[in-house]
């Protein structure tokens, strides 16, 4: 994978403030966004890239390790950890004449590393970096299990996504991350899916909640109404009298349960009464009678 340089991404100097680098992320957040480029390709891998960008560079301890090592940041510590033991044994074998002399040790220690000069017959093996990425569905997406294939840096991944997924829940595809460095193994990718809301259910858990509206004859009489649900169309008795505001619950009819196939969770439903408009003079007769009785 070719190093990204994560200032060219936000098009910003290596000198930029805190300041500086949080309005450029912002500009570019609301300008590539992909609900905003629904036609270009690589919107959603141009707003993954600035995300990653500003993940890095607005945080002040993982923008030191990446301007000090830069692709390789993440393994700082590790880097960090083997020069300072390298130094302590050449330290404790070397002998006072020899510190005179002028020896590069972090250079040798770092081409070690990538494949330079190699120290004991071997260089050492990284794990390759995680990749995070957002994955944006409609409710009725989630509602039943569904493949799914994702392009993660040019690399097309196919997904199973289970029914009843959260918002806002990550899941991990292992080995799917960042190759490793000198034969190590990659790293994995975590997917976070954001749900967007529904404009006829809301999602708690694994209930559904809605609302159905009922006209005065139907809920003063009773009656059969037909109402829509994620899993199709279901008839249901409205009972005499029914108040508005007034509640009932289809067991099973709510959202299916994560992982769990066959189970679900309940629906409920809340009526509303429409009152009548534009009625006739008749009809107004009809309830001034019903109120005088």
């Amino acid at each position: 994978m070719d190093f990204v340089d994560y200032y060219k991404t936000l098009g910003i100097p290596k000198t930029a403030t805190a300041k500086e680098i949080k309005n450029a992320y912002r500009k570019l957040a609301r300008k590539l966004h992909p609900d905003l480029n629904p036609n270009n390709k690589d919107a959603k891998k141009n707003f993954q890239q600035i995300n990653e960008a500003n993940e890095v560079l607005s945080d002040p301890v993982k923008r030191k390790k990446y301007d000090k090592y830069g692709e390789e940041w993440k393994h700082a510590e590790q880097f960090d950890k083997a020069d300072h033991s390298r130094r302590q044994s050449t330290h404790s074998n070397r002998s006072w004449s020899s510190w005179q002399q002028p020896v590069d040790d972090f250079s040798d220690f770092f081409a070690s590393m990538f494949g330079g000069s190699e120290q004991g017959g071997r260089s050492a093996k990284f794990r390759g970096e995680d990749y995070h990425t957002r994955l944006q569905l409609d409710l009725a997406d989630v509602f039943l299990s569904r493949k799914q294939t994702l392009t993660v840096n040019g690399n097309k991944i196919r997904l199973n996504i289970p029914a009843g997924i959260e918002n806002e829940q990550t899941i991990k595809v292992s080995g799917q991350g960042s190759p490793g460095t000198n034969g190590g193994p990659a790293g994995d990718l975590y997917i976070t899916f954001s749900i967007a809301t529904h404009p006829r259910f809301i999602r708690s858990g694994d209930n559904l909640f809605a609302t159905v509206e009922l006209d005065l004859y139907t809920a003063v009489l009773g009656g059969e109404i037909t109402i829509d649900t994620l899993n199709g169309k279901v008839k249901l008795k409205v009972k005499p009298e029914t108040q508005n505001g007034g509640k009932v619950k289809l067991k099973g009819k709510g959202f299916p349960v994560y992982k769990q196939e066959g189970k679900s969770g309940d629906l409920y439903i809340t009526y509303t009464v429409r009152l009548p408009k534009n009625l006739t003079e008749k009809q107004k007769q009809l309830f001034i009678e019903l109120s005088r009785l």
